[in-house]
């Protein structure tokens, strides 16, 4: 959820926000003028409309009749936009890298330091995180994802293209088959030495293949996100290529699901979405549906899915059809975002405010969580009105079109990006 600027190097973590969304008469789907800003406005709208998504995955009324705009609305956030910010996650990171073209030499050195001191920053927030409010917190998982993203980051769009699509397509399998592999005893036998998971609910195992965003299959979209970024977003080409490319992965993943598996196995208008329990951010579960594919009582995913569970697309199952899906729904997105806000200069002016939400992600992301403390009754699975998350949603926007006007960054982003400073000195 979590991540980003100048560059914004997280999805739910960002930095270097400007001190107001860029709006000027350039092309909004160009990269800013200033070295320090190479992010787009639009990929900053797709980002606070993550945002918004996972407030009402985490905050609106699940028990909605199917059907209805607040199940529908519900459907659409669900699943869709973790992996919309794992998606813009990886296009932020290459920001860092180099967009277009990787950084080499020093610059290239002092971007993978980057890189890996927000891996290590995300990784350890999540974990304290986590000890208050459970699996839900996805910024460990970042952390995780963006150290196998330095592995990758000077490969060209094709290529990553090529790797994310792998992934989809090969890793649900694979983790289904470990995860049947790892019986419960095997798993808590591995949990016993693990300083993570004593910590909080979140170990090794749950970041890699048992967690709710479990990294075997969830790098599809963070490298999607990247080879996104090696593109000419900008060319009206391109975008005509993508907005097909994310229709027909929309379409035919839900499509195929829907045909061999029937309609329950792709709808579930949050009849077990959302969190799984809980009346308050100390027990919120996973907000994520069915669960990623389980292994029983032993991971925090959820339950345990059978082999024909495969053919499905339910939210965070972590299927093909669920990952390839979600990615075509990202793709779209990003797309939709970044043209909006080239094509309609008076709807870029009138989205200012929704843009800073996204300049500041990790603190709109953080923020939601600990406002939950302070308010209980707005918590997980404790309410019966959409009130409290349009309260979330105007919240984030009115303060983020505060703060934007005095700072130039959040106040997460603000020290994470102090602590990359000493990057400066790699020689």
């Amino acid at each position: 959820m979590t991540e980003i600027q100048a560059p914004q190097e997280t999805s739910a973590p960002q930095e270097n926000s400007p001190p107001r969304p860029r709006t000027s008469s350039g092309s909004a789907g160009q990269v800013s003028g200033s070295p320090s800003m190479g992010r787009l406005v639009g990929v900053d709208l797709a980002r606070a409309l993550a945002v918004f998504g996972m407030y009402i995955v985490h905050i609106a009324p699940m028990e909605s009749a199917s059907g209805s705009v607040g199940s529908w609305v519900y459907f659409l956030a669900e699943g869709r936009s973790s992996a919309l910010f794992a998606t813009l996650a990886g296009f932020s990171l290459m920001l860092i890298a180099g967009r277009r073209e990787p950084k080499t030499g020093l610059a290239g050195r002092q971007a993978k330091a980057r890189i890996a001191i927000r891996a290590v920053i995300l990784l350890v927030l999540g974990t304290v995180l986590a000890m208050e409010y459970g699996d839900i917190i996805i910024l460990a998982y970042y952390g995780v994802y963006f150290f196998l993203a330095l592995l990758l980051v000077r490969l060209s769009a094709r290529t990553l293209a090529i790797i994310a699509a792998g992934i989809a397509l090969v890793m649900p399998q694979l983790a289904f088959v470990l995860k049947m592999w790892l019986s419960d005893s095997v798993q808590q036998s591995i949990n016993a030495y693990d300083p993570l998971e004593r910590l909080s609910t979140v170990g090794v195992l749950d970041l890699l293949l048992t967690g709710l965003y479990p990294t075997i299959t969830w790098m599809a979209f963070v490298i999607t996100g990247m080879a996104l970024a090696r593109l000419d977003l900008s060319a009206a080409t391109v975008r005509r290529r993508l907005a097909a490319l994310g229709a027909g992965l929309t379409v035919g993943a839900y499509g195929l699901a829907m045909l061999l598996a029937g309609k329950a196995a792709v709808l579930s208008f949050g009849g077990g979405g959302g969190p799984s329990s809980g009346s308050g951010p100390g027990s919120m579960g996973s907000g994520s549906g069915a669960g990623s594919m389980g292994s029983g009582s032993g991971g925090s995913g959820g339950p345990e899915l059978s082999a024909s569970d495969l053919l499905g697309a339910v939210s965070h199952t972590g299927t093909t059809f669920d990952t390839i899906g979600c990615l075509g729904v990202a793709i779209l997105v990003i797309v939709g975002a970044t043209v909006a806000m080239d094509r309609l200069p008076r709807l870029r002016r009138l989205a200012k405010p929704v843009i800073a939400v996204g300049t500041m992600s990790l603190t709109a992301y953080v923020g939601h969580f600990l406002a939950q403390s302070a308010w209980p009754a707005s918590g997980a699975g404790t309410t019966k009105s959409w009130v409290p998350v349009l309260t979330y949603i105007l919240g984030a926007i009115v303060f983020a079109t505060i703060w934007s006007r005095f700072f130039r960054r959040g106040p997460l982003e603000y020290l994470l990006n102090a602590a990359t400073k000493p990057v400066k000195y790699i020689r």
